[in-house]
């Protein structure tokens, strides 16, 4: 069985047991994080969602809580002796799905 979950603006298809990265949720490494938005739950018989599957969850522990590589922004100016260097890391929260509950 499978589902596709929508977090953090993004959708994932995942399946028991499958290990993740996602944007920043609230919470303690160890602790559960129960994931409610989900749209298809696949398998034998598949149900869609209009938009979401309605009474339908996805159980998942919190393995990590980090921030990823750095990415540069450098803007530049030909001839005007002008740039503008700048670096952002994204926070991101490593989670493995422990159940699919319909």
């Amino acid at each position: 069985m499978f589902a596709v979950i929508r977090t953090g603006g993004k959708q994932y298809k995942v399946a028991k047991d499958d290990v993740l990265t996602i944007e920043k949720v609230a919470g303690e490494v160890g602790g559960e994080l129960k994931l409610g938005e989900v749209l298809l739950l696949g398998g034998d018989r598949p149900k869609t969602g209009a938009p979401l599957v309605a009474g339908a969850s996805v159980t998942a522990e919190i393995v990590a809580q980090g921030k990823g590589e750095k990415v540069i922004a450098f803007k530049k100016k030909r001839r005007k002796s002008t740039h503008r260097k700048r670096g952002h890391r994204q926070p991101f929260t490593k989670i493995k799905i422990t159940g699919i509950s319909a």
